[in-house]
């Protein structure tokens, strides 16, 4: 869907081998100036991604509730994108932002997690 709407999207198994570490894939990504879009509410409590992300300037959106249907996720983050965008805009990575299904938006303060 968001390619749909001109986005470049990048799969993540398009550039990393399966069980790739978190960990390692997000250094890269941050290398890249790449955004994460996830559904993995638990990257930012494990202590080696917190640190990947912070180290490597990664910007990661998280959808809150993980049962949605590939449909329901790409609809939200398409309804989302202008809320994204402005976000990204406002603040300087590293950072990570919790999308609900509703397009609330909020940033973590990576210190407190």
């Amino acid at each position: 869907m968001l390619r749909q709407v001109g986005e470049r999207v990048e799969i993540h198994d398009a550039h990393f081998p399966s069980g790739t570490p978190d960990e390692v894939w997000l250094q890269e990504i941050g290398r890249r100036g790449w955004v994460v879009l996830t559904k993995d509410a638990n990257i930012r409590y494990h202590p080696l991604e917190k640190q990947a992300i912070q180290a490597s300037g990664v910007v990661a959106i998280i959808l809150t509730k993980g049962n949605l249907k590939a449909e329901e996720m790409g609809q939200i983050f398409v309804n989302a994108l202008p809320q994204i965008k402005r976000l990204i805009r406002k603040n300087r990575p590293p950072f990570i932002a919790r999308l609900t299904p509703a397009g609330s938006l909020s940033v973590f303060d990576l210190g407190n997690i």
